[in-house]
């Protein structure tokens, strides 16, 4: 008798391996040739793959809010068996050692670690700590609350970070406003990081902050952990299986729809801004992640269409290392010792033949991993 293993929720795993294909191989790809066509019509295409300077919201700034809630789904299926039992300790210890891992693993995409130069250690500036930082939130959550009190809780936050914004004014910043150089999460994340805040350096003994740099990160780790939470109630829905699929999906399309609508008219006072995490945002890109989810369940554990989608769980279901590696390695010195005898003849488009190799070398990278069963687990 065969032994009956916990089905998979293959679409998660589905979409978790397409928002890594578009991060680590579609969107650098989709840049060099961008360049090398450059035309204005390609340039207008290419918003779909660009982040908004500031307010506002494209296809683009959904990729990290959509890393972060699968993170929150995984947490009913993940964490149930520990809710109700008296001894924790375990559960605690597999929460904080995610949380430290994910937390290096950041630094190390950052070049903070690899490059060894302590005068460049950033301390809080990477997705992977914005997610470590979300789990930390809705695990602990999940753990010792209902799913009432999360709902709450999650409304709190956003209403906690909006008053924030909104009322507290400190040394001229805050007080309602919002732009790059005068919002009260900007201060906070310079008083307390300081010199470890990305983009910060030391002149004259004084800590200079880069002006290219507006990504907030202290004050918006309370909209973190919203964005981990919506993935949260997401995992239960999908988890019941008292639930018909039909019900499920109704569930998923229409509570995305409403935090959508919410969001954007939120946003009238309230801006949608990715770099800030705010609260308006959260809710427009958690609206989003709703809708793509129900998308994909309908699509892959509705409807089975399996078939052609396979080559995207070698992507998600090695996520991190997808991610670790393209941000860390570089293999295009492979693609250019074996292909470089082309650059006279391709002219603008060598340099996407060598970030196609670059992307491939990953991809196999990541398949022979899969074949083998070989997966990360942080």
């Amino acid at each position: 008798m065969k032994n009956q293993q916990p089905q998979r929720l293959e679409s998660l795993d589905v979409l978790r391996g397409f928002d890594l294909f578009m991060l680590v191989g579609l969107e650098t790809a989709i840049h060099q040739l961008a360049s090398a066509v450059d035309t204005p019509s390609f340039h207008s295409f290419m918003w779909c793959f660009t982040h908004v300077d500031w307010e506002g919201f494209s296809p683009w700034d959904l990729v990290m809010p959509l890393f972060m809630f699968m993170s929150g789904i995984t947490i009913p299926f993940a964490l149930s068996r520990y809710k109700h039992t008296n001894n924790q300790t375990s559960v605690y210890r597999r929460i904080l050692k995610r949380v430290i891992l994910l937390w290096i693993f950041g630094m190390m995409c950052q070049g903070n670690l690899l490059g060894l130069d302590p005068n460049r250690i950033y301390f809080y500036s990477n997705t992977l700590q914005a997610i470590a930082m979300g789990y930390l939130i809705a695990s602990l959550l999940y753990l010792h609350t209902r799913i009432r009190t999360q709902i709450i809780v999650a409304a709190g936050l956003l209403l906690g970070f909006w008053g924030a914004m909104e009322w507290i004014t400190v040394q001229g910043y805050g007080g309602g406003n919002y732009t790059p150089d005068g919002n009260l999460a900007e201060w906070i994340d310079r008083e307390v990081l300081g010199r470890f805040r990305d983009g910060a350096s030391m002149m004259n003994g004084e800590v200079v902050f880069a002006d290219w740099y507006r990504y907030t990160w202290i004050l918006s780790s309370l909209n973190f952990g919203v964005t981990v939470l919506t993935g949260t109630f997401a995992g239960y829905i999908l988890k019941d299986k008292e639930w018909m699929p039909k019900r499920k999906l109704t569930y998923l399309l229409a509570i995305g729809a409403a935090m959508v609508a919410i969001g954007w008219i939120w946003g009238i006072w309230h801006p949608v801004i990715k770099k800030l995490w705010t609260s308006s945002m959260t809710l427009v890109s958690s609206g989003y992640c709703f809708l793509l989810m129900a998308l994909f369940y309908y699509l892959i554990d509705y409807k089975g269409w399996k078939k052609y989608s396979g080559w995207l769980k070698v992507y998600g279901m090695n996520s991190i290392v997808a991610y670790m590696l393209t941000m860390c390695v570089n293999f295009s010195c492979i693609g250019h010792s074996l292909l470089h005898g082309l650059q006279p003849y391709m002219g603008e488009y060598y340099s996407v033949v060598l970030t196609l190799s670059n992307v491939g070398i990953i991809y196999f990278i990541l398949w022979e991993l899969y074949k083998r069963k070989l997966f990360l687990r942080v």
